[in-house]
């Protein structure tokens, strides 16, 4: 997923310096998050990255709490 240049994009660490990070149960809940991100984001255009950055990590970090 691109959202101006930003990417969902799974990883074996979290690196919240310079992403939002977020972790799933199984393979199966992480395909289907990237893809409501995908469906969400994908045909958004932000004026700036800032913007970009902070609209994403609400929409996860809303989504993923309480998964703890």
């Amino acid at each position: 997923m691109s959202c101006s240049e930003f990417h969902a994009t799974p990883t074996s660490a979290p690196n919240n310096d310079e992403g939002v990070a977020f972790e799933c149960s199984t393979e199966a809940e992480c395909a289907e998050l990237l893809l409501r991100l995908e469906a969400h984001f994908g045909a958004q255009r932000f004026s700036n990255n800032a913007s970009a950055f902070e609209t994403v990590k609400t929409y996860v970090l809303e989504r993923t709490a309480g998964k703890v």
